[in-house]
């Protein structure tokens, strides 16, 4: 049995609990901090892993301080927006600094939004705000940006248009953009919970492709021709987003339409690129897009 003690706030959503599956196959103690309205069921799913299951009420300092008492690292898996992203793991950041863990690791999975302007990209927005509080905190803070999940190709990114043989483009065809699948971010982030000695980013993709690189592939593994799609520039499509925006009633969602032209127009004008890639630290076997795609088709 690994000795560290990984408390991991978020076990219970998509990506953490496969980082909770890929600790535990790596023989760690788990402890996933849970809201006590959480179903029981889930809690149960995570007790039958092995996994110690404590509530916590997360905005009460003193039951987080318990929950990260003896932890190693706390890896916050939240999801949510500004309350969440900077009011709750601004608490969860002093909770661990106070319960001496040594090391946090916070809810970033993303592109790299130290790049993009404020007032441009809401949720990127959030994290970078969270940023600034997390760097003054009295501990040692690592945060994982893997460019966006692939796995969103083949469902709710709109990039490559299965029905009429076109990848969606806006700007640049040959602009690269990163992408990492959720399982392959999630071992990524079972390694860098064991590690001590991480930087303050790592930066990850399993694959880096353009929207001509896309439809090539689209080609090759379908055997019909895919060709770009380019409505228009990113002028066009930032007052698409305005417009959009506008017209969609105030709701609590955390990714409504505009939220996610946003991330597209990001990619597409190349300012959140990684200038560097980390792949080479953990032994990942990274998945590619086309690899991606392929299950998809079949």
């Amino acid at each position: 049995m690994n000795q560290s003690l990984v408390v991991l706030a978020g076990a219970t959503g998509d990506l953490g609990g496969r980082v909770v599956r890929e600790l535990i196959s790596m023989n760690t103690k788990v402890r996933a901090l849970v809201r006590k309205e959480t179903p029981e069921e889930k809690k149960q799913r995570l007790c039958d892993q092995g996994v110690e299951v404590v509530e916590v009420d997360f905005t009460n300092h003193h039951s987080l301080v318990q929950g990260c008492s003896g932890g190693s690292v706390v890896i916050s898996m939240l999801s949510g927006l500004g309350n969440v992203i900077i009011n709750i793991q601004t608490k969860l950041i002093n909770a661990a600094v106070e319960a001496n863990v040594p090391r946090f690791i916070p809810s970033d999975f993303a592109i790299d939004y130290t790049k993009v302007p404020e007032g441009t990209n809401r949720n990127l927005n959030f994290r970078f705000e969270f940023m600034k509080i997390a760097d003054q905190a009295d501990i040692q803070v690592t945060s994982i940006l893997n460019g966006a999940f692939s796995d969103m190709l083949t469902g709710v990114a709109p990039f490559v248009l299965f029905k009429i043989h076109k990848v969606l483009c806006w700007g640049n065809p040959n602009q690269l953009m990163d992408w990492t699948t959720i399982d392959d971010t999630a071992r990524y982030t079972a390694f860098t919970a064991l590690d001590p000695k991480t930087p303050r980013f790592l930066k990850i993709a399993g694959d880096q492709v353009s929207a001509n690189i896309l439809a090539e592939i689209m080609t090759r593994l379908s055997g019909k021709k895919y060709k770009v799609l380019k409505p228009g520039g990113l002028r066009l499509l930032n007052l698409l987003i305005a417009v959009t925006k506008r017209l969609t009633p105030t709701t609590d969602e955390i990714f409504p339409p505009w939220q996610g032209m946003q991330y597209m127009r990001d990619q597409f004008q190349g300012l959140a690129k990684f200038d560097h890639l980390d792949n080479e630290r953990y032994p990942v076997k990274w998945t590619t897009t086309q690899d991606v795609l392929t299950a998809y088709l079949k």
